[in-house]
């Protein structure tokens, strides 16, 4: 494959010369062309050296070739690693005022962007805004990792490492065509204005899952009910609060649909419209949810279906997972017990027709597993 990567001006600059040599030793020939403020930060020679091309990035070298058109045509795959802020902007905004951006424009090719900055200007509303158009256009964003940045600080910002982003850019994309809906977080059922009856979840485990199953290819949809933790980049996100909304918002039939979303198991009948005042004494009465995951398997019956179980004691893990896995239609149940509320680790049990397998690590490793399992599922 010919990849044409691109690399733009910030510090993160030189890890583009381990990834040139991870392209290349998997086989594929890279042809690197890093903007002017990239070669503040690395050096032409290192690049030239490494892919084994000359580096000229002046716009009108070689007009008659129509190189700012050659470029993006003869490319298969563009890779921009590291991606600036400045660059996702003019990017979104179509300004092609180098050659870079020529490339980009003139070329069929898919796009994959590993975005690297600090992370105010990671989380800042116009750069998010240009993430949401770049990806509605269909162009991969992958999601920037945690950790050091330039100087003393920390968080999300630093760009993946080497072998993340070559797993984005080649990974077996087993679920592209697919889509695939994510339900995430708790509901809340309001008691009155401000009161509500809630759980503990943070959401975690489903935005883990949503990134996966965004990086496998597919187009994914998180329905998000009070998430603690932010949504990922590269995916649609429906904000839901209820479980009346959740239900509304799952009208839509989808390949995969993955419950992992704590969904209350009751609703209070009639919410006080203001504020309840203290008293002695208060009555609720419950009304128990629909069940959405067996409502969702029973009206799109095409779609493969994927629900959650959570029990106190891991002794009924597989025996309750199983029951579910009947009850409510499902392909796959995923059973886990009370200590992976709130935690960024978790032990899991799959559960399907024909097996069981455990699964153990971090949520993001844990979600990569079951993506995996269902994209072969839905392979065959």
């Amino acid at each position: 494959m010919r990849i044409l990567l691109g690399i733009t001006g910030g510090i993160a600059a030189y890890k583009a010369a381990n990834l040139i040599r991870a392209f290349s030793e998997a086989g594929h020939e890279v042809t690197v062309l890093p903007t002017e403020n990239a070669l503040r930060f690395i050096g032409k020679a290192t690049l030239e050296a490494l892919s084994g091309h000359n580096i000229d990035i002046d716009m009108y070298s070689d007009v008659e070739k129509v190189r700012h058109v050659a470029l993006g045509q003869d490319a298969d795959a563009i890779v921009v690693a590291p991606a600036t802020a400045a660059f996702l902007g003019r990017l979104a905004a179509g300004i092609a005022d180098d050659l870079l951006m020529n490339a980009i424009l003139a070329s069929e090719a898919p796009v994959f962007v590993a975005p690297a900055m600090h992370t105010e200007m990671w989380q800042n509303l116009a750069t998010q805004a240009n993430v949401s158009i770049l990806t509605d256009r269909g162009i991969r964003i992958m999601e920037p990792a945690s950790g050091r940045l330039t100087g003393e600080d920390s968080g999300p910002g630093r760009l993946p490492e080497v072998e993340d982003i070559v797993d984005f850019v080649l990974g077996s994309g087993s679920l592209r065509g697919k889509s695939v809906i994510v339900t995430a977080g708790g509901t809340r059922e309001p008691i009155d204005a401000v009161r509500f009856i809630g759980n503990r979840s943070s959401g975690r485990m489903g935005v883990e899952i949503a990134k996966a199953a965004r990086d496998q290819g597919a187009q994914v949809t998180l329905i998000a009910a009070n998430l603690e933790v932010p949504a990922p980049a590269g995916v649609r996100v429906i904000t839901v609060g209820s479980v009346g909304e959740l239900e509304i918002a799952m009208q839509e039939p989808a390949d995969v649909l993955v419950m992992a979303a704590a969904v209350s198991d009751f609703t209070v009948d009639t919410p006080a419209t203001g504020k309840i005042k203290r008293s002695g004494t208060l009555e609720l009465t419950l009304t128990a949810t629909k069940d959405l995951v067996a409502d969702y398997a029973s009206k799109f019956p095409a779609s493969y279906c994927v629900g959650f179980a959570l029990v106190d004691s891991e002794g009924e893990l597989e025996a309750t997972a199983r029951r579910k896995l009947t009850e409510k239609n499902l392909k796959l149940v995923v059973g886990n017990s009370l200590n992976a509320l709130g935690s960024t680790k978790t032990d899991v049990l799959l559960v399907s027709d024909s097996d069981s397998s455990s699964v153990s690590g971090s949520k993001a490793e844990v979600a990569k597993s079951l993506v995996a399992f269902i994209s072969n599922a839905v392979s065959v």
